[in-house]
């Protein structure tokens, strides 16, 4: 926090001065009523009241000092502050076809390639780190940024349906290597999700992949899906019924992409598999990034000015009722 107004809080050493009068004005005060022996009171009880003499008095004080505050305009941080952090970019190439729907991982492919994801991004704090989706096509579905709690927002909204049908894991390699063949840093990786077979597209995955060796891009490729057969939902009518469907994830393409890149294939029939993922880019060497930091900056006398009102009303409340004094 942060104070528009600094010079006012000078006015606080006006405080002193008030509490050494008061201090000295209660000694010199004389009693309403004199007696030769106080002797005889000095076993009574104490009333509450005498605890809450002084009490109007340090609400003043309070009241006072929160006026003070208020006056000089309490604010949060707004600014914009350059920092330097460690780091590498990645771009999550993420496939999106209806395929990605089958439930031999749960609660199907998808999600759990997108938790996988918002794992991933979560344990990479200090990375560049964009997401590119493909299916029959490929789009940029965000640019690289370290702001990962967009990422987070826009992986929890990726679904099936959003850009024609099929999977072009050439097209999503070249989307992700626009993005990166620009970048600065000395270690470039595309995460490469996906459960099918190249089947659409006017870009192989191989001359993808070799479009990216030449930018110094590593692609890490990830198989989803089990061995054998997949549940996946199909509509009838109003209801769903489940076909067994083969799965046909083509490792040996998928193989060759990492190799090219000097990259690493994975078989993810969980999620727990991918943590050999994470190890493999933990060992990349990290890069060092600028990044432009925005805060807001707003005001926050409010709750200030509300506790000085109420010190003031409790004041004014004590000495008109229970500390009140009769002439």
């Amino acid at each position: 926090m942060v104070f528009a107004n600094i010079e006012y809080l000078f006015l606080l050493l006006l405080l002193i001065p008030y509490i050494v009068w008061y201090i000295l004005k209660r000694k010199k005060t004389e009693a309403t009523l004199q007696i030769s022996d106080a002797r005889v009171y000095a076993h009574t009880p104490k009333s509450y009241k005498n605890y809450l003499l002084h009490a109007p008095f340090i609400l003043r004080i309070f009241a006072f000092t929160l006026i003070i505050i208020v006056l000089a305009r309490p604010q949060t941080t707004d600014s914009w502050q350059n920092s330097e952090i460690e780091g590498i970019d990645i771009m999550l190439a993420i496939d999106v076809s209806t395929s990605m729907l089958a439930e031999d991982l749960k609660p199907n492919r998808l999600e759990a390639a997108k938790d996988v994801a918002a794992e991933f991004i979560n344990g990479r704090p200090n990375d560049n780190i964009g997401i590119t989706l493909f299916a029959g096509e490929s789009f940029t579905q965000c640019p690289l940024t370290v702001d990962h709690a967009v990422l987070l927002d826009m992986i929890h909204n990726i679904k099936c349906g959003l850009i024609e049908d099929g999977t072009a894991v050439g097209m999503g390699v070249a989307n992700a290597v626009t993005r990166l063949k620009d970048s600065k840093a000395k270690s470039k990786v595309i995460i490469l999700l996906t459960d099918g077979t190249n089947n659409k597209g006017d870009i192989s995955p191989l001359t993808a992949a070799e479009i990216a060796k030449s930018f110094g891009i590593r692609v890490y490729t990830i198989g989803v899906g089990t061995n054998g057969v997949a549940p996946y939902p199909y509509p009838v009518g109003n209801t769903v019924q489940y076909v067994n469907l083969p799965v046909e994830i083509d490792e040996k393409t998928l193989t060759q992409i990492a190799g090219i890149t000097e990259g690493d294939y994975f078989r993810a029939t969980s999620n727990s598999k991918l943590k050999e993922v994470y190890k493999e880019i933990d060992k990349l060497e990290k890069t060092k990034l600028n990044v432009k930091e925005y805060n807001k900056r707003e005001e926050e006398y409010q709750k200030f000015a509300l506790a000085a009102f109420l010190c003031i009303l409790l004041e004014i409340l004590l000495r008109n009722s229970i500390l009140r004094r009769i002439p």
